[in-house]
């Protein structure tokens, strides 16, 4: 592969935006740490976000653990466990589709929700409007390759998934991407430039976890005390019946 542009974009651009992604996370966590959230905008509506942010976070995280399994695990060990490649195909096309309509159609609604909404539309930042479109660009990508991973006959598991892998080896083979549809060239390069961008948006959120509520003492709410301290209470304070009393 004598390309120079493949080179880069194969080969170096990733560990950019890996390089970004580590030291911007760093950067952020020191000194933002009060912009370390998702920003939640619950308290302006929360009817559309009732069941679409439900359906966004379970579907991205099945689409995540899909990717996990088919980018980390290596065909030769589904084998050795007795997976057939038809039948792993199957179960990622069919997992894959359910999976990327929940993530979808939750995602259309917290969009329509964050436009049609004027709190927050008003809320909405310039970078919430980035990390949106590269978001909408990453999910049609994987939407797209289940698609044609249905009536394709490519296998990304002996090409996109071989370099996936050796990137974190410090092996990556750009000829294997050079290989693959442009459908998988697409949707690789916009979720390695979404990792850049990463940590200056609300996705940061992704990596807090309340694990100081499991560890902190209880909350003790004690009723007050009508004969608490030496001041007297005012007569204002006094309970007043109102109960209307009958006329004798």
């Amino acid at each position: 592969m004598d390309n120079g542009f493949d080179i880069f974009l194969w080969l170096i651009f990733p560990y950019i935006c890996l390089t970004i992604f580590i030291l911007g996370h760093i950067w952020r966590y020191r000194y933002d740490k009060f912009g370390w959230t998702s920003r939640s905008s619950q308290m302006y509506e929360s009817s559309i976000l009732r069941w679409a942010n439900p359906m966004f976070h379970f579907g991205i995280l099945a689409v995540f653990l899909g990717h996990v399994m088919g980018l980390g695990i290596p065909q030769t060990w589904t084998d050795a466990a007795g997976i057939s490649h038809s039948m792993y195909h199957f179960m990622a096309i069919s997992v894959g589709a359910v999976a990327g309509i929940f993530t979808i159609v939750g995602f259309i609604g917290l969009l329509y929700r964050r436009r049609f909404t004027k709190a927050v539309m008003g809320a909405t930042t310039v970078m919430d409007k980035v990390m949106y479109f590269m978001l909408g660009i990453v999910i049609l990508g994987g939407l797209l390759n289940t698609a044609t991973g249905a009536v394709g006959d490519y296998n990304y598991r002996e090409g996109v998934s071989i370099w996936f892998r050796g990137i974190f080896y410090f092996n990556p083979q750009p000829e294997l991407m050079v290989g693959a549809p442009l459908s998988f060239q697409f949707h690789a390069i916009a979720a390695i430039a979404l990792f850049a961008l990463w940590p200056f948006t609300r996705l940061v959120h992704v990596f807090t976890a309340p694990l100081g509520y499991l560890f902190r003492p209880y909350i003790v709410y004690r009723s007050r005390d009508a004969h608490e301290g030496s001041r007297a209470h005012r007569r204002g304070w006094d309970k007043v019946d109102t109960i209307p009393r009958r006329r004798k």
